[in-house]
């Protein structure tokens, strides 16, 4: 039962709201649509997001139907997760785990994205692919600002290292908010 637990929460969990969180952040840090990957992520949440689109405008550049999608999914994740391990609690324990799940796969996103972008840039610097593209739209809004604290150092750009040090300090912290 265990692999079958994982396996669910691997393909909703890491999958499926990873691109709904995906196609929240996307038009936020103003990321090229036109990508091929944020096409697919276009693709895989449209089934759900452009119907309620029609109920729920955007306001601004926050795409409100796509927030009230990513709600929704991560809801029917948590409960689909929390049957299948029997321990489904009343509405206040549910909208907990809801909660704390969502911002932990925020933090883990960032934590990847930021880990792959320092990857393909010690390994391919000054090279396009859509993968280097998507992944300096997301990363840059976070390391700009840290960046104008703390300078490189001796020609090296630690930013990167500090800011994945404060994401798995909030990612251990979460736990205790909750």
């Amino acid at each position: 039962m265990s692999a079958l637990i994982y396996i669910v929460n691997a393909v909703l969990q890491y999958l499926l709201v990873t691109a709904f969180i995906l196609r929240v952040l996307l038009p936020l840090v103003r990321a090229n649509m036109r990508n091929p990957l944020s096409q697919a992520v276009l693709r895989v949440t449209s089934p759900l997001v452009m119907p309620l689109r029609r109920v729920l405008p955007p306001i601004g550049r926050v795409d409100t139907a796509s927030i009230v999608a990513l709600l929704v999914v991560q809801l029917a994740t948590t409960l689909i997760v929390s049957t299948l391990m029997g321990a489904i609690g009343g509405p206040a324990d549910i909208a907990r785990r809801v909660t704390y799940t969502l911002l932990l796969s925020f933090l883990q996103l960032y934590s990847f994205a930021i880990f792959i972008y320092v990857l393909l840039g010690w390994i391919a610097p000054a090279t396009y692919s859509p993968a280097n593209e998507l992944l300096t739209s997301l990363c840059e809004p976070i390391l700009r600002p840290v960046r104008r604290i703390i300078p490189p150092i001796a020609g090296l750009d630690l930013t990167p290292v500090f800011v994945l040090i404060a994401l798995q300090a909030l990612v251990i912290l979460l736990p205790n908010l909750f």
